[in-house]
């Protein structure tokens, strides 16, 4: 359901978070549940400003019951570093707004039932933001660090299967916490969004993976020198397995040798990504035009 625009970004309300926000209103604690929303509100918010200030576009902000979604532009998840800031940004203002309601506290601005409930909201979605997990922001940072060692790709598989897993652990225990009550369906629907969440997470890395392909010439026009990590294949492996390996942030020189290991030739990043769009995965590196040392 979209609710309008802030900071220029349209914002919309999940589902879930509505059904959420249904149950608060029946148990007669609505005042809780507008206290969550606005901090899950300005949880999305920080990441906003966080991507604004380093440049990345934000096209819109999604609330959900742990958190939300901020849909920025696909070059975030190429930069780690800068995904590590975005992601950061979040948990972080949910730890000021801890220290902000403290504080009023302090000061006499307070009230005795939504006072703990703001400040318990806080560091929920605080901790809970920082499970290395597709799509939380701890899974942001976690797909972040892989992403040094390994495809974009298979970082998002990894850290999106944890999403899963932690997933399936949420709505075992709220499960069992609804079977002896002592908790609610809100625990439930949360496991349930996480799960449904991550997945869509885990479909997107194909996406992800060819924009990193994609991409990688305006990458080494930004930054202008980047560093080179070598390969060696074999002429007759295919184009979609040679790409696999290459990582964000580097430039790679794939040295290609034929099946007595004599040396044929090399080709750089470019050359192979430009032949596996115009050739598909399966085209043998051999059979592209070498370049001799």
């Amino acid at each position: 359901m979209r609710l309008g625009r802030i900071m220029g970004v349209d914002l919309y309300l999940n589902a879930f978070f509505l059904a959420l926000l249904g149950l608060f209103l029946v148990a007669g604690i609505l005042g809780k549940g507008l206290v969550a929303f606005a901090v899950v509100l300005v949880h999305e918010l920080a990441h906003v400003a966080c991507a604004r200030y380093l440049g990345v576009p934000v096209n819109e902000v999604e609330l959900l019951p742990f958190g939300g979604v901020t849909r920025m532009g696909s070059e975030l998840v190429l930069d780690p570093v800068k995904e590590v800031y975005v992601a950061a940004a979040g948990p972080l203002c949910n730890v000021v707004m801890v220290l902000l309601g403290l504080a009023m506290k302090n000061y006499g601005l307070w009230h005795d039932e939504l006072g703990p409930f703001f400040l318990q909201c806080n560091l929920l979605i605080a901790a809970f933001n920082l499970l290395p997990a597709l799509p939380l922001d701890g899974g942001r940072v976690y797909r972040a660090g892989l992403a040094g060692r390994m495809s974009i790709k298979e970082a998002t598989y990894r850290a999106a299967t944890l999403g899963q897993v932690f997933a399936v652990a949420v709505v075992l225990l709220g499960s069992l916490g609804l079977l002896f009550g002592f908790t609610g369906l809100d625990i439930l629907f949360t496991g349930l969004f996480l799960f449904f969440a991550a997945t869509r997470e885990r479909g997107m890395a194909p996406y992800l993976f060819m924009g990193q392909l994609a991409g990688k010439k305006g990458e080494i026009l930004r930054a202008g020198v980047l560093p080179v990590q070598s390969l060696i294949a074999l002429e007759d492996v295919p184009l979609g397995k040679i790409v696999k390996p290459f990582l964000p942030q580097k430039f790679h020189l794939v040295l290609v040798l034929d099946r007595q290991w004599q040396y044929k030739g090399f080709l750089t990043e470019t050359q192979i990504i430009d032949g596996l769009l115009n050739h598909g995965v399966d085209l043998p590196v051999g059979r592209l035009p070498l370049q001799p040392l």
